[in-house]
């Protein structure tokens, strides 16, 4: 049978939120590679062999499956959340571009998932209701003036933003600079919604204005939202409901 590699979202975190077409995949696979937690959810069965790497090494965890698919495996490259969002369809198709040309015959495809930033909305009501963006805050494969840039235009558009990878050990302090450049362009009342493993049982929703945000509510398990001017908060006991109106008005 011929070779074949599927990039795959696994979702947020629970079972429910894996699509039935990235089920049926991981079903008919003869191998799963991808970060070692994510490998991890992929019960063990006979016949599946499952490769863990850690975090940093996206293009060889990519070669590494496309190597395996040409010589007739069958493969699935997992993410967290959707392959297409800071994830690793990108990744695969630069090994691609880069790599031996018969990689570019194989039987190659990307199933979506359900992303961070569209779990945290939904938990929260419809934050992301009108036009907004996603922008992840890690400096490895960028520059820290290219992220500001981007923050500071977001703004500027008046998007409703989703920022991944907002606070990490190695680099705590980056969200703390993000903070202060929309404190510097946006109103203080900016609604703003920490939203920690959705769809886990350590899931945490938190709705503050960008005058209470700090950056210690954040880590690397938090996706944080930011409203637009129209952001809306509809007070009710328990959590809010958060949305952005669907009309722009002048």
């Amino acid at each position: 049978m011929s070779g074949w590699v599927v990039v795959a979202g696994l979702g947020p975190g629970h079972q429910a939120m894996i699509t039935p077409e990235v089920s049926a995949a991981l079903a008919g696979a003869t191998d799963v590679v991808g970060y070692i937690p994510y490998v991890r959810r992929i019960a063990p069965r006979k016949g599946l062999v499952r490769h863990e790497s850690d975090n940093r090494v996206e293009l060889d965890r990519a070669r590494h499956a496309l190597d395996m698919a040409l010589a007739g495996r069958r493969v699935v490259l997992i993410s967290s959340g959707d392959p297409g969002v800071f994830a690793m369809a990108s990744a695969l198709f630069e090994a691609v571009e880069t790599g031996p040309l018969p990689w570019r015959d194989l039987d190659i495809r990307v199933l979506p998932g359900v992303t961070a930033m569209l779990a945290a909305a939904a938990r929260a009501g419809a934050p992301l209701g009108h036009d907004f963006c996603a922008i992840n805050l890690s400096d490895n494969l960028k520059p820290w003036q290219v992220i500001a840039r981007r923050l500071r235009l977001a703004v500027e558009a008046d998007f409703a933003m989703a920022l991944y990878n907002p606070r990490s050990t190695s680099r705590p302090e980056g969200f703390g600079r993000a903070l202060e450049i929309l404190r510097e362009t946006c109103e203080a009342k900016r609604i703003v919604i920490f939203a920690r493993a959705v769809s886990t049982p350590d899931e945490a929703l938190r709705v503050v204005t960008l005058a209470e945000a700090r950056p210690e509510m954040a880590d690397m398990r938090t996706v944080v939202l930011i409203g637009s001017s129209a952001t809306r908060v509809i007070p009710r006991k328990g959590a809010p409901f958060v949305y952005t109106p669907r009309s722009v008005r002048p």
